[in-house]
């Protein structure tokens, strides 16, 4: 019901927005089509708040929804996808302004599209058909490439006019096929397994310009995908430009950013191979040179020193050396001769000095009975008795005549 306000009875302003607020709440919930122009995901909030933007007129609405509703989405929400949500409109009185409040949000159009092709990827990825350990790598130098792509197309053209003159003698098999359109993931199965069964074909490279998410929707197909998985051949993907992403790449032993960059990738660069040999050549002859001429100088170090130069140095110091060792060896021991010829002659001089023969050598003699005892008295004797005398030289044999006893 309108409120009745007058100049004299205006509405205060709480008032009105309550009103308004009585209003819209009496709104039901409204299915409204858009595309997300901000997503605010604020730390420690449940709620999350968004702003959804007509497709064609430039008018916005802020929408709330809960962060659980947000993040329960595959693919999760991104700012410019386009969505449909049931929402119910709200009024916030205290600051005026109009909001939906989403109760459910669904992917619509090119957005309902990615996220097809986001959940076949997670199913794929989990049966781990883009596991990186599958991946194989490409021939260095391949003289047999295929090549499956559309008929007079400019990724044709391109991967065959930069490989030939990368690498002049290589060669092609090329398998045409639909790349746009319901048919074009069958036929290009189709030529994937034809080329498969080459056996003189090394890799395969599936090769499209750009296009928009739909035109490259075939290269996302599953039977596709798998059949690449199977391929006993290693498979280049060269689809689309940069920014594009079909699941095929994920699949693929390689992926190539355009057909220009797929033809590098397969096929080396004959001039830069060269230059890559000449340059290698370089530095491994002056590698060896470096150590040629260092062994050199070291050889030359070797050879000035004394001991290789002159060799009969070395001997004769050694011969000097050994000739003064000899000769010291020969003072040591006779002086040592020396000292030990005079100590004999000492104590040769000393026993004679303590034997009687000394004695006897000055006159004195010693008188021995005939029972070789020395006699010391003439008591001991008697004349007729034989005794000897010795001496210095000698015995003398005698008889005793008399004695004669003379005082002491």
């Amino acid at each position: 019901m309108a409120l009745e306000t007058s100049p004299e009875q205006p509405a205060p302003v709480r008032q009105i927005a309550n009103a308004i607020s009585g209003w819209i709440d009496r709104l039901g919930a409204v299915w409204v089509e858009g595309q997300i122009a901000q997503l605010s995901k604020r730390p420690g909030l449940q709620t999350v708040f968004l702003t959804l933007r007509d497709s064609v007129a430039d008018i916005s609405v802020p929408v709330t929804c809960s962060r659980t509703l947000v993040d329960s989405m595959n693919p999760p929400l991104v700012e410019g996808a386009s969505v449909l949500l049931h929402a119910k409109p709200s009024y916030y009185a205290n600051r005026g302004t109009l909001s939906l409040h989403a109760r459910e949000i669904r992917m619509v159009g090119l957005g309902e599209l990615l996220a097809q092709i986001e959940r076949r990827r997670q199913l794929l990825a989990a049966e781990g058909l883009f596991d990186r350990a599958l991946k194989r790598s490409l021939p260095f130098l391949p003289t047999r490439v295929g090549l499956v792509t559309a008929p007079k197309s400019a990724a044709e053209r391109d991967v065959l006019d930069l490989a030939r003159r990368r690498w002049p003698a290589v060669g092609f098999a090329v398998a045409h096929a639909t790349m746009q359109g319901p048919r074009a993931a069958g036929e290009v199965m189709e030529a994937l397994a034809r080329l498969d069964r080459d056996h003189t074909v090394e890799v395969v490279v599936i090769a499209r310009g750009g296009g928009s998410v739909e035109d490259l929707l075939p290269f996302s197909d599953e039977g596709l995908i798998r059949a690449v998985a199977k391929a006993r051949t290693p498979v280049v993907s060269a689809i689309g430009h940069e920014q594009d992403s079909p699941l095929l790449d994920l699949v693929a032993d390689v992926r190539a950013a355009t057909p220009t960059d797929a033809a590098k990738l397969v096929v080396p660069d004959v001039a830069a191979e060269a230059q890559a040999v000449a340059n290698a050549r370089q530095r491994l002859r002056a590698v060896m040179l470096g150590l040629v001429a260092r062994e050199q100088t070291r050889l030359d170090a070797l050879r000035s020193r004394p001991v290789l130069a002159e060799p009969r140095t070395l001997f004769d110091r050694r011969s000097e050396e050994l000739a003064l060792l000899r000769d010291r060896a020969r003072r040591t021991l006779r002086h040592a001769l020396d000292r030990a010829t005079d100590d004999i002659g000492h104590q040769r001089a000393r026993a004679r000095a303590l034997s009687p023969l000394a004695t006897l050598e000055r006159g004195y003699a010693v008188l021995q009975d005939a029972e070789g005892h020395v006699v010391t008295s003439v008591a001991a004797l008697s004349a007729g008795e034989h005794v000897s005398v010795r001496v210095t030289d000698g015995r003398v044999h005698a008889d005793v005549t008399s004695t004669t006893e003379e005082p002491s």
